[in-house]
């Protein structure tokens, strides 16, 4: 569990998409596409954080048009894909938002999330991440990428901030 004082302050939450809300699979279809199983219970706490006011946001290299169309259906309006250097999405998002680097929580799983991690209010990441980004994430989720990491750091913050059980809980 995240103590209750680092997670008071969060307004944002921010997520990594390939070893973050998928397991990092990609499995290539002849026509060039590539399906990603997203957790539905990631789904559900991401929709439930939007609908209790938070700015929810994705930051990924990655390029999947369905990915981002599944995201959208959850209420997420800041969904950056493609994105060649995540710091620089991160600190235009922060002036675009106008929301401090402390209100900020990142969830990412390798190197090209590294210098958000360290930037962000509170960085956490799944138990399957890279060493290098379990050694500077305030909390390792003891859930996998793909496997209810989300969920787990949405539900603490939730939780942290008396939203997590509410009449806005029982309806997707």
């Amino acid at each position: 569990m995240i103590p209750n004082e680092h997670l008071i302050p969060i307004r944002a939450l921010l997520f990594d998409i390939d070893g973050v809300l998928t397991d990092g699979s990609v499995t290539l279809m002849p026509d060039g596409n590539q399906i990603r199983h997203l957790q539905i219970k990631d789904c559900y706490a991401l929709q439930l954080a939007v609908k209790k006011g938070f700015v929810v946001g994705i930051i990924s290299g990655g390029k999947s048009e369905n990915v981002r169309e599944r995201l959208a259906s959850f209420g997420i309006e800041h969904i950056y894909m493609g994105v060649a250097r995540k710091l620089d999405r991160f600190e235009d998002l922060l002036i675009e938002l106008d929301i401090l680097e402390s209100e900020c929580l990142y969830m990412g799983d390798d190197i090209p999330d590294y210098e958000v991690m360290q930037r962000c209010g509170f960085s956490a990441c799944p138990a399957d991440a890279a060493t290098d980004i379990r050694s500077i994430a305030q909390y390792v989720s003891s859930n996998n990428g793909g496997k209810g990491a989300v969920r787990d750091v949405i539900e603490q913050v939730l939780r942290a901030q008396d939203k997590w059980m509410d009449a806005d809980a029982f309806s997707w």
